[in-house]
This record gives C-alpha cells, sequence and structure tokens, in this order.
C-alpha cells in the first residue's frame, strides 16, 4: 500500500451474520496477481489507468482485500447462505436474502463495464469485483446461516480459530507460504489451455455449486448428510443461540487432502476474474478470450 495502515484485529461478534474474512490477504492477492496476468493488453493499461489513482494500492493484486481491510465493505456480500436442506442453487436470486455474493458480482461488473461512470466509481468497482469473485470460489462462503459459514466450528490442533479460516488462510500459508507473488506465479504456470477454456465458460451460479460441493463433501467435515439435509453434527440439526459449538480437530493430513482442492479454486477464481474484466473492458474484440494476447 502507499498509505501505511495499521490494521486492528476483528473478534469475532456473537450475533454478526457474516463470516469474518475470505481467503486471507494471501489467497485474494494470488488470485487477482493471476487474474492481472491473464489480462489483454488494452485491458491490463486500462485497469493500470484506474489503479494509478488510487491513494492507497499499488496494484491491481493488492487492492483484492479491500473489501476487508482496513473496513469491511458491504458486508452481506460476502457470500451466501443457503437453507441446510439445499442439494444446489439454481438462480442467481439470493436464497436467503436480498443481496449476496451473486448479486455483488453482477451489479460491480455492470459498473467496471459501464464508460459512462466516473473513473471513481470505476475503479471502486474493479477491486470490489477482484475480492467478490475471489469470495465465491472459497467453499465456506456458501454455507449455513446457524454457524456462520463455518466461523462456529471452533478448531484445535494444526490450525485453530475456526474450520472457516482454515479454508481462508490455514492451508495456504502452512502448505503454499506468504508470499502471494510465489504462489501465483507457480499456480499460473500449471494451469493448462484445456483448464482455461473449460473454466471460463460456467457462470457465478456453477462457481457456487462447485464451492458448496467442496464444503458438504464428507471429507470437508463441515456438515454430516443425513435425512436430506446437512446437519451442524450428527446429532444436532442446527447451531441455535448459546448452544455449545462443536470442537473439530484439524491434523497436518486434513490440510494435505485439501491443498490441490484450495490451489484450484485459486486458480479458478483467477482465469474467471481475467476473463470477466477482459469482456467487460477491453477497448475492441478480444481474440482470444481469457488470454492475455501476445502483441
Amino acid at each position: 500500500m502507499k498509505n501505511p495502515l495499521v490494521l486492528v484485529a476483528l473478534a469475532a461478534l456473537p450475533l454478526l451474520p457474516v463470516p469474518l474474512f475470505a481467503w486471507g490477504a494471501v489467497g485474494h492477492h494470488a488470485i487477482c496477481q493471476m487474474a492481472y496476468e491473464e489480462l489483454a493488453t488494452g485491458v491490463r493499461a486500462e485497469v493500470d489507468r484506474l489503479m494509478a489513482q488510487d491513494p492507497d494500492y499499488e496494484n491491481f493484486a493488492t487492492s483484492c482485500t479491500f473489501a476487508d481491510w482496513p473496513e469491511r465493505q458491504r458486508p452481506t456480500e460476502h457470500y451466501i447462505n443457503v437453507p441446510r436442506s439445499t442439494r444446489s442453487i439454481a438462480t442467481l436470486d439470493c436464497p436467503l436474502a436480498e443481496v449476496c455474493v451473486l448479486t455483488a458480482i453482477g451489479k460491480d461488473l455492470e459498473i467496471v463495464r459501464d464508460r459512462s461512470r466516473t473513473d471513481e466509481e470505476r475503479l471502486l468497482a474493479l477491486k470490489l469485483l477482484g475480492h467478490w469473485v475471489g469470495d465465491l470460489h472459497q467453499p465456506m462462503h456458501v454455507g449455513y446461516q446457524d454457524d456462520q459459514g463455518a466461523n462456529w466450528v471452533p478448531n484445535v490442533g494444526v490450525c485453530e480459530r475456526n474450520l472457516h479460516a482454515t479454508w481462508d488462510s490455514c492451508i495456504i500459508e502452512t502448505l503454499l507460504g506468504k508470499d502471494f507473488r510465489k504462489i501465483a506465479a507457480n499456480l499460473h504456470d500449471e494451469i493448462t489451455r484445456a483448464q482455461r477454456e473449460d473454466w471460463i465458460h460456467d457462470t457465478p451460479v456453477e462457481w457456487a455449486n462447485e464451492s458448496y460441493r467442496i464444503a458438504t463433501s464428507p471429507a470437508t467435515r463441515y456438515c454430516v448428510d443425513k435425512q436430506d439435509a446437512c446437519w451442524y453434527e450428527d446429532d444436532n440439526f442446527l447451531l441455535s443461540p448459546g448452544e455449545t459449538q462443536r470442537t473439530m480437530r484439524v491434523r497436518r493430513s486434513y490440510l494435505k487432502r485439501h491443498q490441490k482442492t484450495v490451489e484450484m479454486r485459486l486458480q479458478q477464481a483467477a482465469v474467471r476474474l481475467g476473463y470477466m474484466l477482459n469482456r467487460a473492458m477491453a477497448p475492441e474484440p478480444i481474440m482470444a478470450p481469457g488470454q492475455r494476447d501476445e502483441n
């Protein structure tokens, strides 16, 4: 950042209806760094032009945590809550609220695309859009309201705090490190042409369903599939206020089991964000969607 900011650790508030953070700084920065590498030349120039007007962030990658720090922006739009009986998400409508991360993506994408908007408006939307796409690819951001997207599933072991934080940052920082530029370079080099072509044709609804399938997989241990729903624990359908929260032990084997999934979610978010920006901000038609041109 150009202007140093003192970040104050936020305590979890019992009545807060949203997860505190998503991916953590390392994950969000890595996604947006990779997405930047996906941009066509003209789009990259436009992103750089807008970012040059920002007093706090020196590049697009670092701006992608703006929605979380130093003050949380539009807090109800970082996630999607669904009923515990949900099997899949069918539309862009938010199941339990008027707004969610799905609607946030659509809203800010339109502002980024609209050149009649001021640079200030488009810059703000660009920073938020980068964050929203990352959020939607974090599996715990498609979850249940009663446990706050696994914030109320405390952890002991390798990753303390809670299951949400394990997926936000512990898997990444423990196994991949804290240098987002190095992580981005390594993961970006691994993306194949076939993967790009496959990923860019999916929609935000499918991104949400991908996250939900990961979150509710038995291997994730977020919930228990029982009686056509995913229960908080085997003998408790949902977590009621004041109830004792279940504690989950996270070992290094858990981190290793899910490492490739986390890496893929970072890669998918980056490719899709880059493709989205290429389509929205291109000064002329792009010949190779989702990929930076060679001119």
